[in-house]
Formats: structure tokens, sequence, C-alpha cells
């Protein structure tokens, strides 16, 4: 059936319930505003957070807002949200993208989703893991998508990861996060971590904005920001050999309170002369911290230990 025609629920490949919306045209919700409906919801029991799943029901009308305007969406768009958890961010998704998938692992939660809003006809809910699902079955021969999300924080990492990395990345993605982890994407040379790094390596990152805890029911214990991540048609620097840049990098950031020449020694396992004579090489000063450097010189370290072990690797062969 086409999209337009049917909202489902989908556990895996297995449709758990279909119900006909026979137009093409997406559902305009009317709706009581979001902090009574995520209250009422919570209250009654039909929408209790589970703490292992990490679950804070986003309420903010003005948050919500602007995520969905930060992801600038027509209805030429296909959306996927990772845990829609009560549906308040799924709502507004549908009202303004052509097609939403709703990625949710919580069963009940998946399975009441697309009724709790009134059937929306462009709504797929899907009962799985965001962190394990096979996007090219999610997205049904969709090639490009944005993903809008309200994380859950102990799962963040790995799910961001999971979509820049993949064969069929979205082209853009709008996230909350706990704030020190998008304080970590968005950071600019002197603040830089891995994971500065390699969400850079993979997208453009800028804040969206702050979130305090009291946006939530029920409220979490540490603050949240929204990011933006315009993903890259190409890395932002030209690296033969993705995984051996990110051993450098690791490398480098191993001991973060040393001087670069002495963390890459530690992280390498090689002699401080030999890691000397790389980022001489690399025109780096070693007496750096790795949290300075910029991407471009990431790359240009990581082209000449790449020579340098090619070089060794020559003589080797020759004695």
């Amino acid at each position: 059936m086409p999209w337009e025609c049917l909202t489902r629920v989908v556990v895996l490949d297995k449709p758990v319930c279909s119900v006909s919306m026979g137009g093409a045209r997406p559902l305009i919700l009317d709706s009581l505003p979001d902090s009574f409906d995520v209250m009422t919801n919570v209250n009654s029991g039909r929408g209790r957070p589970r703490k292992s799943l990490g679950q804070h029901f986003l309420a903010d009308a003005s948050i919500l807002d602007r995520i969905v305007a930060a992801a600038e969406l027509t209805d030429q768009d296909t959306v996927v949200e990772v845990g829609p958890g009560l549906g308040a961010l799924t709502r507004r998704l549908a009202q303004q993208a052509g097609q939403v998938i709703a990625l949710e692992i919580d069963p009940h939660l998946a399975a009441t989703l697309a009724g709790r809003l009134d059937n929306p006809a462009n709504l797929t809910v899907v009962q799985s893991d965001a962190r394990t699902v096979d996007l090219t079955a999610l997205l049904g021969g969709q090639t490009c998508y944005k993903v809008v999300a309200n994380l859950p924080y102990y799962a963040a990492n790995p799910i961001v990861r999971r979509f820049l990395e993949a064969d069929l990345p979205p082209s853009l993605m709008v996230v909350m996060l706990q704030k020190e982890v998008a304080q970590n994407m968005v950071a600019k040379p002197g603040d830089m971590g891995i994971l500065s790094v390699a969400v850079q390596y993979y997208a453009e990152a800028r804040m969206v904005c702050s979130v305090p805890p009291r946006a939530f029911r029920p409220p979490p214990k540490v603050s949240s920001s929204v990011v933006r991540l315009n993903v890259r048609a190409q890395p932002a620097v030209n690296v033969d050999d993705a995984v051996g840049f990110f051993k450098l990098v690791r490398a480098g950031f191993s001991a973060r309170r040393k001087q670069l020449r002495n963390s890459l020694a530690q992280g390498l396992g090689d002699p401080p002369p030999k890691v000397d004579a790389l980022l001489l090489s690399a025109d780096v000063d070693g007496r750096r911290r790795a949290e300075t450097l910029t991407l471009d010189e990431w790359a240009q370290i990581y082209r000449c230990w790449e020579q340098q072990g090619a070089i060794a690797s020559a003589s080797l062969r020759q004695d």
C-alpha cells in the first residue's frame, strides 16, 4: 500500500496494526496544549516514563516549535523521529513533513502512538532500536531524509554515530542531547574532544537552543541542548582511511592534559623522538594539546603518519 493511505505500527518488518486513512494529504491535528497532553498521559499511567529507557517527555511548546523550525521541513521531506514517546514532537512533524517514520523502542508507546495522534495518514510507527535497526529497510526505498529527535541520554552518542556513519546518511539531523554532549559536538579548536572531531568530520554542527529540566515530564537532573547537524556530502577532510584517521585521533586524546607529543607517544606506543619527527613533518607544534587542533591539522598529521608507516614498511622489505 502507498504510504499516503496507511498508518502502520511495525515491529521490525511485521505490521502490528494498520489503519487506512483514505486521503493522500497529511492530517492537520488540533489538540490540547502539549504540556497538558503529556501530563494527562503521564498522570493517568498511559504514558508512564520508564527509567530503564531514559524516558523524559518534552512538553514545552516553544522548544518543540524551535526544534521543528530548525529542521526546515516541507511537504516533500521524509523525517525519521527517534524516541517519539507520547507524540508531542511527532504531532508537529506530521503537520509539516510529507512522511514521518517514528522509531520507538518501547512496545506500549509504539502500539499506542498513532491512535493518540488520531492516526495521521503520513505517519508510520516502527518498534525497534535506533542503534541496530536496518536503515535501508526502515526507509523503504527513500534516499533523502532528515532525522529529528529528542534522544535518550544513555543512547545519544551511538544513535548519532549510527546515522552519520550509515551508508545512507540523513541530509540533516536536529537532535536534543545532554548539554555537555551538545557543547562537545559544536566545540571549536581550544575545546575540542574526540566527539567534536568525529561529529564535525561528518557534519557542520551548530547549537539551536538550550533546554532547562523543567521543559520535560518528569524533569531530568541535567540540562539539555538542541543541536543541528548539516551532514556533509563528503567528509570535512580528505583522508584515505577513516578508521586509521580516528585511531590516530584517539591516540592524540589518550592523555588529554599532556602535550600532544606525549599523548600521541602514549596512545600510539611510539617513542617520543619518532612522534617528534612526525609532528615536525606535519608542521604542528608538539607542545600544543590535542583539544587545540583543527580537523585540517589532524588530517595533516594522519597523512604524515601514514607516510611514515609506508617508509618503515618499505625499509623492512629492503632489509
